[in-house]
């Protein structure tokens, strides 16, 4: 009998397991600017936060309109690199679309293409100047020059115990110009998380 008994206490758990492997997933749409945040993470909401802070900031700053007044015009910024420094995988390039789209849309200054995007853009018009009609073709060299270029980087600092943790993020951006490699603006922003892991028994 003990055997038996045994064996349908084993059974029992395996059914049991089986049912919580075969639970239904349940799938929940959110607003989009509604604030997630699961893990504690640096998350999507953070990246749109930070970046509306932080550009919010820099056209506060006194550098917008001295150039503008003393040029005649908008500044024309290109966005550098944005370090990971931290220890986790953060899509930078999500950061880098929330700065250029806050900083675009204020209408304050104007952007020009990076890197990347040049390239595939003088490619095309390469392409262009070989196979299209001259009325279309569109002519190289006439590129407008950025007058600012934005860099930065995200550093994290971590600290844990028992199960509970707090993680610093400090994001740091610089706004150079490219003419006397002055810097004109200066940012900073942190965010401090507090997070705590149940542990489950049995």
């Amino acid at each position: 009998m003990g055997i038996k008994k045994k064996m349908i206490q084993v059974l029992v758990f395996f059914l049991a397991v089986g049912c919580f492997g075969c639970a239904s997933v349940k799938v929940k749409r959110e607003e989009i600017n509604k604030k997630v945040d699961l893990s504690g993470s640096w998350n999507d909401t953070d990246s749109r936060l930070v970046a509306e802070e932080m550009v919010k900031d820099c056209l506060l700053r006194p550098w917008v309109d001295v150039f503008s007044a003393g040029n005649g015009k908008p500044p024309v910024i290109i966005l550098g690199a944005i370090v990971n420094r931290t220890s986790e995988h953060i899509n930078a390039q999500l950061f880098l679309s929330d700065l250029e789209n806050n900083l675009l849309n204020s209408g304050k200054v104007k952007f020009v293409a990076g890197k990347q995007q040049r390239q595939e853009l003088r490619d095309e018009k390469q392409d262009q100047a070989e196979n299209a009609s001259r009325i279309t073709v569109k002519p190289r060299k006439e590129e407008t020059g950025a007058d600012f270029m934005l860099q930065g980087s995200i550093n994290s600092v971590k600290d844990e115990i028992s199960g509970k943790y707090v993680i610093l993020y400090q994001v740091n951006l610089e706004l150079v110009d490219l003419t006397t490699n002055e810097k004109a603006w200066i940012g900073q922003k942190e965010i401090k998380k507090v997070v705590s892991r149940r542990s489950f028994g049995f």
